[in-house]
This record gives structure tokens, C-alpha cells and sequence, in this order.
């Protein structure tokens, strides 16, 4: 079965705007895949019920053969350390150090000091921020506090990496190095769910694209494949 799998899935919420329209996508383990599309189109959506943050209206999502619809609340927290999540707003806390932002990630699932002291300079060196590590999130730039989120992300070693709109607020050469630290992860094995609007930088990637429209899937390019305006 596929790592993550929507089945004929609907999610309409409370103010009766549509998220996904019999929405269905299979993503096999180890992809790399964007999620494409405007405003409203659906993406964020995906990833929120992904995460479970958000439960459909109708039909059935499975991550790593689990039916999350199954899922208790005891098991969500467990469930979730397969995943790291960077969102468009790092979300950093501003009274720690870069360092203890990573490491806070850590200490939340009781990890010991040892694999502390020994995970988070890794992470922060897998994307170079290891000169910055106590440095305060006030004193960096956008694409520094990305960095950083994915080093928090990634600390945890994930089998699944899911990014909102991580380019959002950076400029294009940024942009593209957040691409190809995401490229890296993924070629370490990692599944790599990307939802962004940024059609520039997802042409060069040369990725599988979901292109979203209204909530469904108008397009499936497959990797290698040439996205069309």
C-alpha cells in the first residue's frame, strides 16, 4: 500500500466552503511530490488532514497502511513522530536559541541529553546552520529561520517530511536553496510532501506534481514530466 493515501476524500468546512472535492492521490514511500495550485485550492488542506490536524467529511486517508479515522487521541502524539512539519511561518520560539529550538523538538518526546547533544548539531549541520546555533530567531533572516524549522523538523528523523508554502516569504535564490535542501532530505529517503504556488521553482525541480484546482485533482505530472502553464 502507498505511505499516504487519499481515497475518494471530501472535506467541507463549517462555513460550507469546499477543501477537497473527491479528492484521491497515492504516494508511494520515498517520493518526492508538490502539491500545486492557487489560493484555496485544496493544498493546505491536504497536509492539515494528513497530520490529522483536520478530519474529513467524507472518505478515507491512510498513512503507512493506518486508517487515521481509527486513531485515538492517546495514539495521535505517537503517530505524529513519523512526521516532521515545516508551516510558511516557522513558528521559532523568539526566547530560545536556534540550538534550543531544535532541541525542544527533542526534549517534547522525553529524549535523553545524550541523543540531544549529539541529533541537534547534526540537523543543524544537515542545513548549515551550525554557526548560527545561538543565535536568536530575531537576529535571523527569513531563509535563516527556514533553516532552522527544518532542522526542527528533521531532528526527529521523520520517515515523512510535509511543507506548507515553505518559500512563501523568501526571495528566489533563498527560495531555491530551501528546494534543494528538500531535495536532499528526500534522497535520503524521506517522503517529502511539498504544497506551494511557486510554479518557477517547481518546473526546475523536475518533481511529481498534484496541480490542484477547487479542491480536486485537474493534473498528475509525473516525475520528469513537463508542467504546462
Amino acid at each position: 500500500m502507498a505511505e499516504i493515501s487519499f481515497q475518494n476524500v471530501v472535506k467541507i468546512f463549517e462555513n460550507n466552503a469546499v477543501g477537497l472535492n473527491h479528492f484521491n492521490l497515492e504516494i508511494e514511500k520515498g517520493e518526492f511530490i508538490f502539491l500545486l495550485g492557487k489560493s484555496g485550492a485544496g493544498k493546505s488542506t491536504s497536509l492539515r488532514l494528513i497530520t490529522k490536524e483536520i478530519e474529513p467529511t467524507k472518505g478515507k486517508i491512510f498513512v503507512q497502511e493506518r486508517d487515521l479515522s481509527q486513531l485515538t487521541k492517546k495514539e495521535l502524539p505517537y503517530f505524529r513522530r513519523c512526521m516532521g512539519v515545516v508551516w510558511q511561518e516557522t513558528q521559532l520560539l523568539p526566547q530560545k536559541t536556534v540550538y534550543e529550538n531544535v532541541a525542544f523538538a527533542m526534549e517534547v518526546l522525553e529524549a535523553s541529553k545524550k541523543e540531544i547533544q549529539k541529533d541537534v548539531p547534526a540537523a543543524l549541520g544537515l542545513v548549515n546552520m551550525n554557526k548560527k546555533a545561538n543565535a536568536y530567531p530575531r537576529e535571523l533572516s527569513g531563509g535563516e529561520c527556514l533553516r532552522v524549522a527544518l532542522a526542527r523538523a528533521l531532528v526527529n528523523n521523520p520517515s515523512i517530511l510535509i511543507a506548507d508554502e515553505p518559500t512563501g516569504n523568501l526571495d528566489y535564490d533563498s527560495a531555491w536553496d530551501i528546494m534543494c535542501l528538500l531535495d536532499e532530505v528526500n534522497r535520503c529517503g524521506v517522503t517529502v510532501v511539498v504544497a506551494t504556488h511557486a510554479r518557477d521553482l517547481v518546473k526546475l525541480m523536475k518533481k511529481r506534481v498534484i496541480e490542484l484546482r477547487a479542491g480536486y485533482v485537474a493534473r498528475d505530472v509525473p516525475k520528469g514530466g513537463i508542467l504546462r502553464d
